[in-house]
């Protein structure tokens, strides 16, 4: 008999869109040694035995001599990331039987066995596999209990598959409902920074013995609420094979002396009898406050407590105490240096791709329905005819599509090949992540879990309103359960109802006014993309040249000529957070409450960048400092000096400041660093008036004899605010006009009033007496003059 071929690999982590798919990337050499092709089965050997799909490596993984797989697969072998496996082509028979068992009570019916089986067929399993299944967003975790034959089987869909009533047993159950690193997404940095500071100590002690130092005894992780710092330490106790102690800051406190450090000691002493152990303490600023703020004396025993067990005469051992908090100020300062809390942690608001990340998580096991516009497909249909893939099809498969309407897309794709249909889903689901991705901006995972959440449960909504789900019924039919659909229009929905902590107590909106809705104003909208749209779409491009992206610019020019729509149209179009300030709301009768408010401000924009923080009517809280008797404004104009200019770096935020009177404000806000542009934005000149009426009247039904560049001729002095109103006044009177003759009757649609009640040149004239200019000559030289002085001040 030959000998079986063995290979020993590294194991990695697997990427999102492999996980929970009881598959394995193995790279070209490995199989080859193996003597295996993709889709067969191979056996994994850790501490236990299991087995899994071989899938070929990504490109960058090719020679590095890695296994990726994912959590339960590790779980399964009984191996940690970055420990050695050896693996081997598996001697694989039919399973004749399977029987599984749920981890948690659940009530279930037989359609839920049949859609379960259906969705394992092909998976490879051994006893004592732990196996994860999706079900509208909640995941569901199985152990498989028996197999006939024994060793590895593969289902079939002949397979005897059963799930039985009772959950597995307390002792089995243990190491299953844990956290892998493969359910946290968008924090990859944290991840790595922790497994350093954490695993390695815990798993190899020896190499801190070898270079004769102390391993790190705690780890302060920090950032906004919902971010994962508690689902972080969980992983790691999980990944690390710890035992796991968590404790919620508010419940050690007790009323009864010296029973709050009486509860702390045991936690510690329970640690350091089953060590290796974490002890996470959640929300710790509730149990260890700054001493010198809190009149409480149970509080200082407390941390007095907490830092004799912490860095105290006896060794802790295999401990590691790992501290959540989102206000790591109010920490007292003593458990805040090395030997207590070595490394601070923080876990920020996630990026593009980290959200992008998160939903791929989230929606792992949710039957998304996306949408196949026609556009789209055809575009991954040429995708694949570049890339090589299903060649002798591809042709066919776009003439089909193209001839197509878009409600039989689906359908065409699945006769021609099923492959091709998933695979075409799989991208068009990509693509659906990607824009969801984009419009959240300030989400964290907890956000985003829930927007999640929500589009499920709105798929189920719309199930129930057409009558399919009956609440009295004992189990639902398989049918309604594959009708279960989560399609982009649930997802839209859900975006209404979650908003993004990150950014709750401050005015959030996402503006919605574009480029084209602002007419004239060429020179001034160029000179916005490039200080906000640029730093924020190319930050490469920015770090080639060895610049930092301006920090503010100031929007100033007569009331009305659309500053603030400008500000809108720079959010909307750099896909940015929009936080906007009015100048008055920041004061208060309060003494350092105004600063505060600044404060919170740009701490928010921070936190959620790329943010854009507008800031109307500057000059109520920036006017020149030494003209207010109080002395308010000047405090504000200081905080808001450092707040642009400090020691705190701002990346991703951009200050927008609108004011019709720029000679009162404070000058050192007005230099370079600060307020970088000042863009004058003048009264509109005649090409500019045209655009600004051709604007206003896109949705209006104009009568033939309507000029628009006449207009334009006749409105010298004008601004955008004031062309609006004359174009709102023009149709008003037309209204008017057509209501009196009885043109207009109640019920009509809206087609038909278009079509019989136009708004005329004589409206448009009528409206041009009602509604003067706003901006004289001598309003504009003044602002010419500002516009020199500016000029001249900065040489």
């Amino acid at each position: 008999m030959a000998e079986k071929k063995e290979v020993k690999l590294k194991v990695a982590s697997a990427y999102q869109r492999d996980v929970g798919r009881g598959i394995v990337r193995l790279d070209r050499k490995t199989m080859r040694e193996l003597g295996i092709s993709p889709g067969d089965v191979v056996e994994i050997i850790g501490t236990k035995n299991t087995a899994a799909i071989a899938w070929p490596a990504y490109p960058e993984d090719e020679g590095l001599g890695i296994i990726r797989m994912d959590g339960t697969i590790r779980k399964n072998a009984g191996v940690g990331l970055g420990d050695e496996v050896t693996v081997r082509k598996a001697e694989v028979r039919e399973a004749k039987k399977v029987t599984l068992a749920p981890t948690e009570p659940i009530r279930f019916g037989r359609d839920f066995v049949e859609w379960l089986h259906e969705r394992l067929v092909g998976r490879p399993v051994v006893r004592g596999d732990y196996i994860k299944v999706g079900v509208l967003g909640q995941e569901l975790t199985f152990v498989v209990t028996a197999t006939q034959p024994s060793g590895v089987v593969q289902i079939t869909e002949f397979t005897d598959f059963n799930i039985s009533e009772k959950p597995v047993k307390e002792v089995e159950k243990r190491m299953t409902t844990g956290v892998t690193y493969e359910d946290i997404g968008g924090l990859k940095d944290v991840i790595e920074k922790i497994r350093e500071m954490i695993e390695l100590p815990l798993k190899h002690p020896e190499l801190f013995e070898k270079l004769g130092i102390e391993p790190p005894k705690g780890v302060l992780l920090y950032g906004p609420p919902g971010t994962g710092k508690t689902l972080l330490a969980k992983a790691v106790a999980n990944e690390a094979n710890a035992y796991f102690i968590a404790i919620n800051g508010p419940e050690i406190m007790s009323k009864y002396y010296g029973e709050s450090e009486e509860r702390l000691r045991e936690v510690f002493k329970e640690a350091e009898e089953n060590a290796p152990a974490i002890i996470f303490i959640d929300e710790i600023d509730a149990i260890a406050p700054k001493r010198s703020e809190v009149t409480g004396e149970v509080e200082k025993r407390v941390v007095a407590q907490l830092l004799a067990l912490m860095d105290g005469l006896k060794s802790r051992g295999k401990v590691i105490v790992i501290g959540a908090t989102n206000r790591p100020d109010a920490i007292d300062p003593a458990l805040r240096r090395p030997g207590r809390f070595d490394r601070e942690i923080e876990v920020g608001v996630p990026d593009r791709q980290g959200r992008k990340e998160i939903l791929q998580i989230h929606t792992r096991g949710m039957p998304i329905e996306p949408d196949f516009r026609k556009d789209d497909v055809l575009k991954i249909l040429e995708d694949f005819k570049r890339e090589g893939k299903f060649t002798k099809i591809i042709d066919k498969a776009i003439e089909e599509v193209n001839k197509s309407k878009e409600e039989e897309i689906p359908q065409v794709l699945k006769k021609i090949d099923a492959e091709l249909y998933d695979e075409v889903k799989t991208r068009l689901i990509d693509k659906l992540l990607d824009e969801l991705a984009d419009v959240t901006h300030g989400f964290v995972g907890a956000d985003l879990a829930a927007l999640a959440r929500e589009a499920a449960m709105a798929a189920l909504r719309r199930l129930i309103r057409e009558g399919k789900i009956d609440f009295e019924a004992e189990t639902i039919p398989r049918e309604v359960l594959d009708e279960l659909k989560v399609t982009r229009r649930d997802f839209y929905e859900a975006l209404k109802m979650v908003e993004p902590s990150a950014l709750r107590e401050v005015l959030i909106e996402v503006p919605n006014v574009h480029w084209d809705d602002i007419g004239g104003l060429e020179d001034v909208k160029q000179e916005l993309r490039e200080a906000v749209e640029w730093p924020l779409k190319y930050p490469e491009a920015f770090k080639a040249y060895g610049i930092t992206p301006p920090k503010g610019i100031l929007l100033y020019g007569p009331p009305g000529t659309g500053k603030t729509l400008l500000a809108k149209a720079v959010a909307t179009e750099s896909q940015a957070n929009f936080i906007a300030v009015r100048g008055p709301e920041i004061l208060s009768k309060w003494v350092g409450e105004s600063e505060k408010n600044i404060r919170e401000i740009f701490r928010k924009a921070r936190q959620a960048a790329p943010t854009v923080i507008f800031i109307d009517e500057i000059d109520a809280i920036a006017p020149r400092r030494g003209t207010d008797v109080n002395r308010v404004t000047d405090r504000i104009i200081n905080q808001l000096l450092t707040e642009m200019d400090g020691i705190q770096e701002n990346a991703g935020v951009v200050v927008i400041a609108a004011t019709n009177r720029p000679d009162i404000l404070d000058p050192a806000l007005l230099r370079p660093g600060r307020f970088d542009r000042l863009i004058l934005v003048p009264a509109p000149d005649e090409k500019a008036r045209f655009e600004i009426f051709k604007v206003h009247t896109r949705g209006m039904p104009l009568a033939d004899d309507v000029d628009l560049k006449e207009l334009a001729r006749r409105t010298e002095g004008y601004t955008g605010a004031d062309i609006a109103a004359v174009c709102r006044e023009a149709a008003m009177i037309a209204m008017r006009r057509a209501l009196e003759k009885g043109i207009i009757k109640p019920g009509m649609k809206a087609s038909e009033i278009r079509r019989l009640a136009k708004v005329t040149m004589k409206d448009f004239e009528e409206a041009l007496r009602k509604i003067g200019p706003s901006v004289s000559k001598e309003t504009m030289e003044y602002y010419r003059k500002i516009q020199e002085q500016f000029k001249q001040a900065r040489g």
